[in-house]
């Protein structure tokens, strides 16, 4: 499944946006967030050098709800918060994309990684376009889940000729030394390596994506 990473810039509209650029050396690490029928709730490990003066000007936004200090240090405060417009959360819940946590915000800006079928990475780039939210995707990748695509000794055999150095070039190991590593049969090696690397490519070839049919969301 694709894997996507993302620079989301945050409007100068939206209270996060002005905070962060107002504090471009802190960082805000969003732990956890959802949303709610009248906004949304978020758990965030505010880091840098003034960050009492960063939770007094969080708290001084009327969008923002409720805020609650649960831990502080010198210079880090874990602050959950409440908020009445949780705009970044829109085209993410509109979309169907869930965001993987945790993710930063940093002088106006965001980086997202999110991980979904190619549909919905495109569905999340017109929501971003449609709340008028500018945002660069940095890369694309292709996620296999050989956990579950893999038998487990597939999987263990591939991790070792991996590791044994099989599938550098130039090789490192012969099929006969990793049959070795492995404590298999060299017959039984080749077998299993077929029959993984055989799966492992059909998988690829069934997920990419064509050159010319790349995700808009991929081209912003």
């Amino acid at each position: 499944m694709p894997r996507a990473t993302l620079e989301i810039t945050i409007p100068d509209s939206v209270w996060m946006g002005e905070l962060s650029r107002a504090n471009p050396d802190t960082t805000f690490e969003i732990l956890t967030v959802f949303s709610q029928s009248d906004g949304g709730v978020a758990l965030a490990e505010i880091t840098g050098a003034d960050v009492d003066s960063v939770v007094a000007e969080m708290v001084g936004y009327e969008e923002v709800t409720s805020t609650d200090v649960l831990q502080r240090t010198d210079e880090t405060a874990l602050v959950q918060f409440e908020t009445s417009d949780p705009i970044l959360l829109l085209p993410v819940r509109n979309a169907g994309t869930p965001l993987d946590l945790p993710f930063s915000v940093q002088d106006g800006r965001a980086s997202w990684e999110v991980t979904a079928p190619r549909d919905r990475l495109s569905a999340l780039g017109e929501q971003l376009r449609q709340f008028g939210i500018d945002f660069e995707v940095l890369a694309v990748r292709q996620e296999m889940e050989t956990e579950q695509l893999l038998t487990p000794k597939q999987l263990q055999l591939i991790r070792t000729a991996v590791e044994n150095g099989y599938y550098d070039t130039p090789r490192e190991s012969t099929l006969t030394e990793l049959a070795e590593a492995a404590d298999i049969a060299k017959s039984t090696c080749s077998e299993t390596l077929h029959r993984a690397e055989e799966k492992i490519v059909k998988e690829f070839v069934d997920e990419a994506e064509p050159i010319d049919q790349r995700t808009p969301a991929a081209t912003h």
